[in-house]
């Protein structure tokens, strides 16, 4: 029984992914708003990005250098900071804090939206809820996702030096020798292609949930606890997914 649930969900899913694409594709979508709503998620997530940053850098600074000094190797923690936070911690840390303030919002809305029967009355005006609610702030969160991501990778990397060289004692030279060298081109595009592929997921997800929530304010309540629910399960997987093709 949970398992018919399951796909019944998952079809119903990729049947609302489809609709706001083609129906975005017929009607297009008001460009002024994407870029307003792009302006909203990355201010609105910039702020506590930048606290996180700089405590995910200093804490695997000083793992990454305790783990290598056992084998007498502390210096090299900047291979260590560029590597995990390059390839993983970074794009799922801006993944996360966007989901947890733009998706959940997003949600709530169109889950409130619902219940007071405003998509039903775009509908009734001819106006397409997918291009008009949803498309927007798919746009906006794809868009702002990669920036915030390298946002987040620049503040690490600085908490990790100013860690690694003024309180565990290692060489600058030779924490910036390790950070670069070890950060190539396919590190960089495997976390931007995850930071979208992130975005494609909280926007569709929460759009899905809100769009189709159950009216009344338990509806609402439910349809963004789902929401935030299904994001961090799609999103560990997809970083699995992506590592797997990237680095397998």
């Amino acid at each position: 029984m949970g398992s018919l649930r399951f796909l019944r969900a998952l079809g119903a899913y990729g049947y609302f992914v489809w609709d706001c694409t083609r129906f975005t594709l017929r009607y297009g979508t008001r460009w002024e708003r994407v870029i307003l709503e792009t302006y909203r998620v990355g201010i609105r997530a910039l702020p506590i990005l930048l606290v996180m940053a700089v405590f995910v850098g200093t804490n695997v600074a000083i793992q990454g250098y305790t783990a290598f000094a056992t084998l007498g190797a502390g210096n090299m923690v900047g291979m260590f900071v560029s590597m995990a936070g390059v390839r993983e911690l970074c794009p799922l840390l801006a993944g996360v804090m966007v989901a947890a303030k733009t998706g959940t919002e997003l949600a709530a809305q169109l889950a409130v939206m619902r219940t007071r029967e405003q998509i039903d009355a775009l509908e009734v005006m001819a106006v397409n809820p997918h291009a008009e609610l949803v498309a927007p702030s798919f746009f906006a969160v794809v868009i702002a996702l990669p920036l915030l991501t390298l946002v987040g990778l620049a503040t690490s990397l600085a908490s990790a030096y100013a860690v690694a060289v003024y309180q565990l004692g290692v060489s600058p030279g030779e924490y910036s020798d390790y950070v670069w060298s070890n950060i190539s081109r396919l590190d960089l595009i495997n976390a931007l292609v995850k930071s979208m592929v992130y975005g494609v997921v909280i926007s569709t997800v929460s759009g899905f949930f809100g769009f189709f929530s159950e009216k009344g304010p338990e509806g609402v309540g439910r349809a963004t606890n789902h929401a935030v629910v299904t994001m961090c399960i799609v999103c560990i997987t997809a970083t699995y997914l992506l590592t797997a093709i990237f680095y397998g």
